[in-house]
């Protein structure tokens, strides 16, 4: 009997001292740069093979955990691995603090909306296209942005010219005229330039986008009334930087970019410059081309200064030389001849200066000093008319900022001039000058951990139109768990000028000029509404979805009505021009994939017009579906865009369609190499309905709503003489 009382007592005595061998530990998992919790983040115990996820607190829990060292190892999307060893039991209630990998948008600082703090803690809505991202829109078209936004859930291309290519940016169903474009924060591409800006802007030497939909005039002017878009370029880096790409395409266009930038303790330079030739193009044998010939160069060199740790110096220039002529393919080769007559020629020549100054005052405060110059010639020539002119602008703004522990605050004040001079030779003096002062503040407050409330006022006086105040509100609720939600609105306005999509459309021949006594500035507002989740499925995807409602309303719209005479003239709209609709962004993530789906519903209505009809040229539902594949050495991509039907001026519909198209790219050690089938379903809108109308010698050209190159097939390599990043 007492041997199996001892038995028992030595059973238990073992199971208490094999307890007393492990431990129960806790793990908690939190962002480096804003100290909150991380869902769904992987530990990992190497040596045990055992490994867990976070819960929406950033914790997870372990039992029985051997005592002694173990190397760990944790993970989160989107941040840098952290590999740490630990002792237990002296470690038993542990946090870990991970830093950002620069890909998640979260913690990323973006300067549209001029402040320090990440996305996750400003209110304004702000779409983010970052590097990598680029880099793929790169080379599916290394000589303009088009492409990069041209796939962005709300934002149409809408190209005005066949003979040309010009094409403006729609945002949420809005004329081009109401998007701003600005570089670095400069407003460089409006007015006459506005047209063509898109084609000469080539994205090697551009860090990431930035897009703010609706109104954003507070902090930016007048203009922003659709959004804007901020392309902010590369910055030097100690590492110096070399990329040279070549670009054939099949449709016999030829593209070299070379990009370069180095920075030391005190100074910095980038540079960049880019050459495209393409060959008159012309798909459907019809004799009038669908790509013009072109021949275009671009050089941006930057020159940094660096006289202390809180301040930093630079001036930039930005210079374009464009030729193109589009039309008659005869006339374009050999010369006119018979009927073969027309050709639309624009040559443009662009140069403008940028000068920043920015210095950190103290640990709380900072100043910001910026001016820019831009000139731009461009001379646009058809069969019996020229329309030729210059625009000189310039941009002046300094701001202040201040950030407190639970408050940021801008302060500043600019002065916009712009200065359109047409050839003193024609009968019709379209010359305008305008000249705006501005003042604005803007404030950021964490009302609490979860609400956090933006507030902004600017005043402009415009010396034509007097005083436009713009005010402007957004509220940003977040939680733990994963989830967050943005409203805000604001009014905007627009200064009428000639340079609207109808006019460039009929190349501006016959179009009056602006008659400031007798139109009336565009005004507008706007209200955004959106929702924002983040999970883990199944432990392994990462699940996101972002849901926008809208709606904009412009009053006063400036339309180009015809005369009895045959001339166009500018007038206000009796009434409004009415936006609303919903935009769905869903993405998932898989180890090395991804997968994007996105849909727009844009309802743009004309409430001046007999019966409020839709917006011409404007798809009611879009979808879009981008699947992609990366790894240290491989990235493949296949897109697929759905644009469904449209009504043209004249109210007839259009049919809707579907394109398709297949990247295939390959890291090696010193760059990448690239084979791109665009729209490789051949979708254009010639296969439906003629590009032209005849009669030849003097061609009628439809308004366009479908591509009108087609399929184009594209490669090209990359070479980085310094190492190529990606490459293991």
């Amino acid at each position: 009997m007492n041997k199996y009382i001892l038995n028992a007592i030595f059973t238990i005595i073992m199971c208490f001292s094999i307890k007393a061998q492990t431990t129960d530990i806790q793990i908690k998992v939190v962002s480096e740069s804003e100290n909150e919790p991380l869902i769904g983040a992987t530990v990992y115990f190497e040596t045990l093979e055992k490994g867990a996820v976070t819960d929406f607190d950033g914790n997870t829990t372990f039992t029985e955990i051997p005592n002694g060292e173990h190397i760990l190892i944790i993970s989160y999307l989107g941040f840098e691995s952290l590999r740490t060893t630990i002792l237990i039991p002296n470690s038993s209630n542990l946090i870990f603090k991970l830093k950002s990998g620069g890909n998640e948008l979260d913690e990323i600082v973006l300067q549209s909306s001029r402040s320090t703090r990440t996305v996750r803690k400003i209110p304004t809505r702000i779409e983010y296209i970052g590097t990598e991202e680029l880099g793929e829109k790169s080379i599916m078209n290394p000589t303009n942005i088009s492409m990069v936004l041209r796939e962005s859930t709300g934002i149409q291309m809408q190209q005005t010219s066949l003979s040309s290519g010009s094409t403006s940016i729609r945002i949420q169903g809005l004329d081009g005229r109401y998007t701003q474009l600005l570089r670095d924060g400069f407003p460089l591409y409006g007015g006459f330039s506005s047209g063509l800006s898109i084609l000469q802007i080539p994205p090697l030497d551009l860090q990431q986008f930035e897009i703010i939909k609706g109104s954003s005039s507070t902090l930016y002017g007048g203009g922003a009334i659709a959004g804007l878009i901020n392309m902010v370029s590369k910055t030097p880096d100690e590492e110096p930087t070399l990329d040279i790409m070549f670009t054939q395409t099949q449709a016999l266009g030829s593209t070299v970019n070379v990009f370069y930038n180095k920075r030391n303790e005190k100074f910095g330079v980038s540079l960049y410059g880019s050459g495209h030739y393409q060959k008159v193009y012309d798909p459907e044998n019809d004799g009038f081309s669908n790509l013009p010939k072109t021949t275009s160069i671009s050089f941006n060199p930057k020159f940094f200064y660096y006289p202390s740790e809180k301040t930093t110096f630079w001036i930039g220039l930005n210079g374009t030389y464009d030729d193109r002529i589009g039309g008659d393919v005869t006339k374009i080769e050999s010369g006119e001849n018979g009927i073969h007559q027309y050709t639309e020629e624009n040559i443009s020549k662009r140069l403008s200066s940028q000068v920043v100054y920015k210095t950190q005052i103290d640990s709380i405060s900072s100043l910001n000093i910026k001016n820019s110059i831009s000139f731009f010639d461009r001379n646009l020539t058809i069969p019996d008319f020229n329309f030729d002119g210059k625009q000189i602008n310039t941009f002046t703004e300094v701001t202040y900022q201040k950030s407190f522990s639970k408050a940021d605050w801008i302060f500043g004040a600019n002065l916009y001039t712009s200065n359109f001079d047409e050839n003193d030779n024609v009968t019709l003096q379209r010359d305008q000058t305008d000249i705006t002062y501005g003042m604005f503040t803007n404030n950021i407050f964490d009302i609490s951990d979860n609400w956090i409330l933006e507030t902004g006022l600017r005043t402009d006086y415009n010396t034509d139109f007097g005083f436009l105040p713009l005010p402007r509100v957004s509220l940003l609720y977040k939680n733990d768990n994963g989830f967050s939600s943005r409203i805000g609105g604001g009014l905007g306005y627009k200064i009428p000028d000639i340079f609207t999509e109808e006019a460039e459309f009929i190349n501006f021949k016959n179009v009056l000029g602006i008659d400031k006594s007798s139109l009336k500035v565009e005004r507008s507002y706007g209200l955004n509404l959106d929702f924002n989740y983040k999970t883990r499925l199944f432990e392994t995807i990462v699940f996101s979805i972002n849901q926008l409602f809208y709606v904009s309303t412009i009053n006063n719209g400036l339309l180009l009505n015809s005369t009895d005479s045959g001339l166009f003239v500018f007038e206000n709209a009796t009434d409004e021009i009415l936006s609303k609709g919903t935009e769905t962004n869903i993405k998932f993530t898989y180890k090395d994939f991804r997968w994007f789906l996105n849909y727009a519903l844009i309802d743009t209505k004309l409430n001046y017009l007999v019966g409020n009809p839709q917006k011409p040229l404007t798809s009611k539902h879009n979808v879009g579906s981008v699947l992609m594949y990366e790894s240290e050495k491989w990235r493949i991509g296949y897109e697929t865009f759905y644009t469904g039907n449209q009504f043209l001026s004249n109210g007839t519909e259009t049919t809707d369609f579907v394109t398709m198209g297949l990247l295939l790219m390959h890291n090696f050690k010193f760059g990448s190499a690239f084979v791109n089938f665009e729209n490789f379903t051949d979708r254009r809108q010639s296969r439906f309905s003629p590009l032209v109308l005849p009669p030849h010698e003097n061609p009628l050209f439809p308004e366009i709503y479908a591509p009108t190159d087609g399929f184009i097939f594209s490669v090209g390599i990359i070479i980085k003489p310094f190492g190529n990043e990606d490459h293991d």
